[in-house]
């Protein structure tokens, strides 16, 4: 089975990008960072989500992200399927903080259940059969609009969603224009279809 061993985002400064997701999410080893100039404009076809169990905890880590340098983008809000709210990160970066529980049942924390890793894709039935390919496992699809693969002992589960619905999402614009600006540590280096580089991950090369 693939996995994600860890996310890499391309950043202008790598010390500062650091600062920030320690200070904000608490984040580690599950996020790494390198230096590029690679041209990028608009929407980079990903957004990076942390899920936690109550609204409490949404609100503390966007406000930590916030106190940290981040923007808002859509202020945390109750919808249909819970609460939850985006901002980007200083490095451009686009986080969904969310939780499917509506109601608080414990005091605030800054604890993370999930990180998850959500692709805008061209084509999500042809996405999905190329990560199956790969040696994903399909934990939950909902035909062409939405799949999410099995995450085993990864530190960050994928998504798989259309470009424009996640960009709608996230509260942004659907152009965008040059690097992805992030590449995906796993157990074999490929490229998929819509240009999201996999790299082997030190864990892989080691195993």
């Amino acid at each position: 089975m693939n996995f994600i061993d860890a996310i890499t985002l391309e950043v202008a400064d790598t010390e500062a990008a650091e600062r920030f997701y320690t200070t904000a999410f608490g984040l580690g080893p599950e996020l790494r960072f390198r230096a590029s100039q690679e041209p990028s404009t608009g929407f980079r076809g990903y957004t990076l989500s942390l899920t936690v169990s109550q609204p409490a905890n949404a609100d503390a880590l966007i406000e930590a992200a916030v106190a940290a340098g981040a923007t808002v983008i859509k202020p945390a809000a109750k919808s249909l399927w819970g609460y939850g709210g985006t901002v980007q990160a200083p490095d451009g970066a686009i986080w969904k903080i969310a939780t499917s529980a509506k109601k608080n049942t414990a005091p605030a924390t800054r604890e993370i259940d999930d990180i998850v890793l959500l692709l805008g894709v061209a084509d999500v039935a042809a996405s999905k059969k190329f990560y199956v390919e790969q040696g994903l496992t399909v934990g939950k699809s909902f035909g062409r609009v939405y799949v999410e693969f099995e995450a085993g002992s990864s530190p960050v589960k994928l998504a798989l969603y259309k470009r424009k619905a996640l960009a709608k999402d996230a509260g942004v614009s659907p152009e965008g224009t040059g690097s992805h600006r992030i590449a995906i540590c796993g157990t074999a280096p490929f490229t998929d279809p819509d240009g999201f580089a996999w790299e082997t991950s030190a864990l892989a090369a080691q195993s």
